[in-house]
């Protein structure tokens, strides 16, 4: 097999950054202005964390860049706390939002998915790059795909605030429009660009592809699951402990 082509780290941290400016464009009016009158601490020890694990998203390959590879090996340490308060933080914020329902409905255990489900697969992103760490390509590929499933909260709110006529064509859920979709679609879309990258200059078949496989299997889980019992079930669960 061809050796796996070296990865342009200064395009990996451009990503990063626009992704970071995306984030902050589509949290400016729901948290960044309000600041000082969220109505919980989740807010903050949520957004303390996601933030904190862009800026992390962001240095780590400029210090590959910069040849500072000790620490970029020491910042990577951090990750090993960092992540596990990312989700238990999202899963608290999560848990905070259903309290307020007395009946999850469909629309309930949509969301659950759509959260949950997005925490399986950035944890299954992140676990492939830590385990092959000292592969730095292949690392930095799954490294890549955590942003992936951040997307929807970014889009959703982009669209909400600036192009809200494209709700008119996203599907619905008991007459709720599924935003997400069009974020689902274009984190595909990216995806897919980087397999045909992958394939086309490394002949690799089982980073990219395995990663959009991943995240098909999320989206479709978010759109079809709130119909099955057996997730049902779980979040009503989950909503009463």
């Amino acid at each position: 097999m061809k050796p796996t082509q070296s990865i342009n780290y200064r395009y990996i941290t451009v990503f990063f950054i626009v992704f970071f400016l995306l984030a902050v464009i589509g949290f400016w009016s729901s948290y960044f202005t309000k600041i000082f009158v969220q109505e919980s601490y989740r807010m903050h020890t949520h957004g303390i964390a996601l933030i904190l694990w862009l800026a992390l998203l962001i240095i780590q390959p400029y210090l590959i860049q910069a040849k500072k590879v000790r620490l970029h090996k020491t910042l990577g340490k951090f990750s090993y706390l960092l992540v596990p308060v990312l989700v238990l933080t999202t899963l608290d914020l999560l848990k905070y939002s259903l309290s307020k329902l007395e009946q999850l409905g469909n629309t309930g255990y949509f969301f659950v998915a759509l959260v949950v489900n997005a925490l399986i697969a950035y944890l299954i992103f992140y676990g492939l790059a830590i385990y092959h760490k000292r592969k730095a390509n292949i690392h930095a590929r799954y490294m890549i795909c955590t942003a992936f499933p951040m997307f929807t909260p970014i889009t959703d709110r982009i669209i909400g605030h600036h192009f809200r006529s494209l709700i008119a064509y996203v599907p619905t859920i008991d007459s709720m429009p599924v935003v997400p979709v069009i974020g689902f679609l274009m984190a595909d879309l990216i995806v897919l660009g980087l397999c045909i990258w992958d394939i086309r200059s490394n002949k690799r078949w089982n980073i990219f592809p395995a990663a959009l496989v991943i995240l098909l299997f999320y989206h479709f889980s978010v759109l079809n699951f709130y119909k099955y019992p057996f997730w049902q079930s779980f979040c009503e669960w989950f909503h009463a402990i």
